[in-house]
């Protein structure tokens, strides 16, 4: 088994993943998109696609985007496990004909329903569960994916397509990345984040571990 997490942005790095791979001896490399400019031949089992500021449209101006969303389908094709946070649950619904596209902004936590699925790492999650949110944009279901959890304001929050998951929401938070993010925003989305943060993060992490425990498990 090989992990590689492709990253857009030194801000939204893998977090509690990568804790979790060094935990279980799981050898694991982390691309820098944002210095390489390219997605390389990695020879890896298991992709991870992290968020990022740009949007999965801007292949112009990104044109890694585009080798990112090959690589996604070449992956799901061949079985192997493909993990999208934010951006990259975009680039998995865009990979496959879903449109992504500009929606009201999240940011800060916010509940999440799971839908009603009854085998796979989903079933294990609470009905109901908040979760931390950082983005513009959101996606169709692609044809063939499945929804696996929901939000109010923004509908498709967790689907699967084949080998691939995509989650809208941030599970790899740590403290030392909400500190860095909470320093971007105005005061009083800050000291809001801040307040809730340890209401949430523990269960966040747990629910983290959850789906790190499924990705490796096959």
């Amino acid at each position: 088994m090989k992990i590689v997490a492709f990253q857009h942005t030194p801000g939204e790095p893998p977090g509690l993943f990568e804790l979790y791979f060094s935990e279980k001896n799981i050898p694991f490399e982390c691309i820098p998109l944002f210095d390489s400019n390219e997605v390389p031949e990695t020879g890896a089992t298991h992709f991870i696609f992290l968020g990022g500021p740009m949007s999965v449209n801007d292949e112009r101006e990104y044109p890694y985007l585009k080798e990112e969303k090959e690589c996604i389908r070449l992956a799901v094709r061949g079985g192997a496990q493909v993990l999208g946070i934010c951006l990259g649950a975009q680039l998995i619904a865009s990979a496959f004909g879903g449109r992504v596209y500009p929606c009201v902004q999240e940011t800060g936590w916010h509940q999440i329903r799971r839908e009603p699925v009854r085998e796979g790492v989903f079933s294990g999650f609470p009905a109901r569960f908040f979760a931390f949110q950082l983005h513009g944009e959101t996606y169709e279901l692609p044809t063939g994916g499945r929804l696996l959890c929901s939000g109010d304001r923004v509908k498709n929050q967790a689907f699967q397509l084949g080998s691939a998951f995509g989650l809208q929401f941030h599970l790899e938070l740590t403290e030392a990345i909400l500190r860095d993010w909470s320093r971007e925003l105005g005061h009083s989305d800050r000291e809001k984040i801040l307040r809730d943060s340890p209401q949430y993060l523990a269960e966040s992490n747990r629910l983290c571990r959850l789906v790190a425990d499924e990705f490796t498990r096959h």
